[in-house]
């Protein structure tokens, strides 16, 4: 009698739980469901969203830009990459350097490069003042960075203050006189007199080769118009009051000038002496 009650109790227990599994599952199956739909939903949000978003992120180059890239796809990209980005062993990143550096490096004509240098030489201009904006502007929009101001670059500038700035920040590579000079490994600082006012500002804010960067947080933009007046004012003008210039190089070429001028002319004055005694 009671196996039969305990058998009763039993199958009714196993009644009672169907339900209740059954629920269980439902639940799962539902929640899987609903899983699946929420990724399908959010997998097509973003395959519908996801152009617009990219093209905020870059948007179109201006019209001088893409002149600008068109001229860099033709004469750049081999050295410095599709994008920009560069190529080991053959040229750096451009990302970041802004209008500043295409200004001083291709409009001095250092670049395009012939072949690969300590340093990269002045020669003619490969590009025109328009084509240099031009490929200054795909750069700055490419990757942002310094640019040169706009308009005259030396109005209100101190002569006095230019001089003083030059000597204390400038002449120590380029010489008292401007005429450049020599550097480790076969590099150089050069000469400055064939320099232009945005050339010089623009390496003053990008620090081509060895020069360091002078951004405006360590000469203003006034005292950079003081220094580009001073070179292009005072050290370019024709000042030598004492004659020959000697290249300009400072003390040590006058120093061996006098030395040699000096001996020379104490031996002919021993000899001169020495035949009238």
């Amino acid at each position: 009698m009671t196996s039969d009650n305990d058998r009763r109790r039993g199958l009714l227990a196993r009644l009672r739980g169907r339900p209740a599994a059954r629920s269980r599952g439902r639940r799962r199956l539902g929640a899987a469901f609903r899983l699946i739909a929420a990724l399908t939903l959010a997998g097509g949000a973003y395959t519908v969203f996801a152009p617009g978003v990219q093209a905020q992120e870059n948007p179109p180059l201006t019209g001088a830009a893409a002149e600008g890239r068109a001229l860099f796809d033709v004469s750049c990209v081999t050295c410095h990459g599709r994008n920009a980005q560069g190529v080991e062993g053959r040229g750096p990143s451009l990302i970041g350097v802004g209008a500043a550096s295409v200004e001083f490096q291709v409009g001095s004509g250092r670049m395009p490069m012939a072949r690969q240098e300590a340093q990269a030489m002045r020669k003619p201009p490969v590009f025109t003042d328009e084509q240099v904006r031009q490929l200054g502007q795909y750069i700055q929009e490419l990757g942002g960075g310094p640019q040169v101001p706009q308009g005259n670059l030396r109005e209100g500038a101190n002569l006095a203050t230019g001089g003083e700035l030059f000597r204390i920040n400038c002449s120590q590579c380029h010489a008292f006189g401007g005429g450049g000079g020599a550097l480790s490994s076969g590099k150089y600082a050069p000469s400055l007199n064939p320099a232009s006012d945005a050339q010089i500002y623009a390496a003053m804010l990008s620090g081509p080769q060895n020069m360091p960067v002078f951004g405006d947080n360590q000469i203003t933009p006034e005292q950079k118009a003081d220094i580009i007046a001073y070179i292009q004012e005072t050290l370019k003008a024709d000042q030598d009051q004492g004659g020959f210039n000697l290249g300009r190089y400072g003390p040590s070429t006058e120093g061996l000038a006098i030395f040699l001028v000096g001996i020379v002319a104490l031996v002919f004055a021993s000899l001169w002496i020495a035949g009238k005694s």
